[in-house]
């Protein structure tokens, strides 16, 4: 799984004009599946982004996580994360998981975030056309993949 983590001020998600997810001060999460992923990606990576310390403290220092904040969040399923641009200019998404793969280790991510955030989490809708708003809080944007843990 690779994560694009962005701490907002706020968020949204719209589908055919149709606000589907908005949040306040949090996280959006853009979330790329492979087909090897698995449910210790899942678990992995949900504690990782509920535990990850990049909101200001009171001394403006990036030591509070989304708990700490009582922060909110937004995932939304994005296979282009797993393009390979190596060859020509088409990217190429044969690594990313196909639907019936992908989507119940989406909905299965979602459910595992909610449970180590301790609320509901927004999404968008799997394989619409999704337009998501955000103002970036600093910016401050983290690339996490659970099979390059670095």
């Amino acid at each position: 799984m690779r994560a694009v983590i962005q701490r907002v001020s706020e968020a949204s998600v719209k589908v055919e004009d149709k606000v589907v997810s908005k949040i306040n001060q949090g996280l959006l999460v853009l979330l790329g599946i492979e087909e090897v992923d698995t449910g210790e990606d899942i678990k992995w990576l949900s504690g990782k982004i509920a535990r990850l310390r990049i909101f200001g403290d009171e001394n403006g220092v990036m030591n509070k996580s989304i708990l700490d904040v009582d922060g909110e969040a937004i995932v939304v399923s994005q296979f282009t994360l797993h393009a390979s641009t190596k060859k020509g200019n088409r990217p190429s998404y044969i690594k990313a998981a196909k639907p019936d793969i992908a989507v119940p280790l989406y909905e299965d991510f979602v459910k595992q975030l909610e449970v180590d955030l301790k609320k509901k989490v927004g999404t968008g809708i799997f394989g619409a056309d999704m337009k998501v708003s955000l103002l970036n809080d600093g910016p401050v944007t983290i690339i996490v993949d659970t099979q390059n843990k670095e």
